[in-house]
């Protein structure tokens, strides 16, 4: 097997990226947004758009390289309801809809303990059992016309294959149906009346299936192009080493969310309160998480057009211009703070320092409440930031390690086709020379938080 094709959903952007199965590496990929429809009935994403976009770039992908598998990650919280004829329901709700908030009280009747499921309760359909009932709520025709419920990255693979099934790291990413001890549904899928409708879960680096006639024909591939199950985003994030490296270690997956898991390390009770929560890796084992939603801040707070320099970095420790929690006071560990500077930044770039050695602290803060050990491996965008890194590796003694991949999503994914033998290759962060003066900025953070 030489290239896998991956469909790669993330909140903010729905990419299609080719890799390379020997290196994990990105030979191409495509972008488009991944706009939210205002509605009706409620804010839904364009999933036929998407779908037009995947069969157009994968035929032009299998022009130019040529495809041999494809496998899928997607974001979480995330479901798509079917009719009994294998079409949408309804549209696929957006996480970040507050409509379930205005059924808080009724949901929190139904749902199981925390200590049940490892899922935290959350704002707005976080909860991705708070969506379902929200909108078997405000269309009560729903619950009978839904013959099937598909966790996101499935969803695709149904499109390619026509088989249903669901993931279990989907489930297991605090949906509040699954429960990660056991690895079985919990009680609320029987409470929403979802009984035998809520599709098998299996692992994702099984075969879903091979891709359909139609499919094969729109896009010039072979009927026989095999297609993974598929994996929840951050898991995929986790998977490359989860299989090829000795625990323990924690991976910090970014992107829209900024999420922190530990492998191997200390016994800890997780703070529901604080974001902490129990996730499903592709082995179906547990991992305790913590998370924040880092990508958003970024692009809440940032300001600068140009890289910042080191008379920035230089200005903004002299200066203790900090941000202090949260940018997004909804999730993350010190929920419902808000933002404050403990003084201005005078400049674009000054802004941008102060706002990665924010991100950095924060997820510091994640590592440490799931009691990780190890070295603290970073995957995606903010692994190209760097202040960000240099004020981890100045505040992390076992280490910080950064993906040499762009999207360690997209090779997590690709690896669940590829099986063993290729690695996700890391290169280690040299602490910074001007270390003792960023530990003593974290320092002061710490005691003002």
């Amino acid at each position: 097997m030489t290239h896998i094709a991956v469909i790669d959903v993330g909140k903010t952007n729905a990419k299609l990226v080719l890799v390379d199965a020997s290196t994990l590496s990105e030979i191409a990929v495509v972008t488009r947004p991944n706009t939210v429809r205002p509605g009706p009935p409620w804010p839904h994403f364009d999933l036929e758009g998407h779908w037009e976009f995947f069969l157009h770039h994968l035929s032009g992908f299998h022009v130019s390289w040529g495809v041999d598998a494809i496998s899928v990650t997607t974001h979480g919280a995330a479901a798509v309801l079917l009719d009994q004829t294998g079409q949408l329901a309804a549209p696929m709700l957006d996480y970040e809809h507050k409509g379930p908030n205005d059924l808080a009280a009724a949901y929190d009747a139904l749902r199981p303990d925390f200590a049940m499921t490892g899922s935290p309760r959350l704002a707005n359909g976080l909860n991705l059992g708070a969506q379902l009932h929200w909108m078997f709520a405000v269309d009560p025709d729903l619950r009978d016309r839904t013959a099937h419920v598909l966790t996101y990255p499935q969803y695709w693979g149904y499109l390619l294959t026509g088989k249903m099934t669901c993931d279990v790291t989907s489930l297991g990413c605090h949906t509040d149906l699954w429960m990660p001890e056991s690895g079985r549904f919990s009680p609320l899928v029987d409470r929403l009346g979802l009984a035998g409708k809520v599709a098998i879960p299996r692992h994702p680096d099984d075969v879903l299936g091979h891709l359909l006639p139609d499919v094969a024909a729109q896009t010039g591939l072979c009927n026989d192009t095999p297609v993974s199950v598929g994996i929840h985003d951050s898991n995929a994030s986790l998977y490359p080493y989860l299989v090829g490296r000795q625990a323990p270690f924690a991976v910090v997956s970014t992107g829209t969310w900024v999420v922190c898991m530990a492998v191997g390390g200390a016994s800890v009770t997780p703070d529901p309160t604080r974001d902490v929560l129990v996730n499903v890796n592709a082995l179906g084992d547990p991992v305790p998480s913590a998370r924040f939603m880092g990508g958003r801040e970024y692009d809440l707070v940032r300001q600068g057009a140009s890289e910042p320099k080191a008379q920035d970095r230089a200005a903004v420790l002299a200066g203790r211009a900090m941000i202090l929690p949260s940018v997004v006071p909804e999730s993350g560990p010190y929920q419902g703070r808000t933002m404050r500077w403990t003084s201005a930044p005078e400049s674009a770039c000054q802004n941008d320092v102060a706002l990665a050695f924010y991100l950095a602290l924060m997820t510091r803060t994640c590592f440490e409440l799931t009691g990780a050990r190890g070295p603290m491996i970073v995957e995606g965008p903010l692994a190209r930031n760097t202040a960000y890194l240099a004020m981890l590796a100045a505040i992390s003694p076992d280490g910080v390690e950064t993906a040499t991949s762009a999207t360690g999503t997209s090779a997590g994914a690709a690896l669940l086709a590829v099986g063993s033998g290729a690695e996700q290759v890391t290169q280690v962060v040299q602490v910074p020379s001007d270390a003792d003066t960023l530990r003593a900025y974290a320092q002061q953070w710490a005691t003002r938080v």
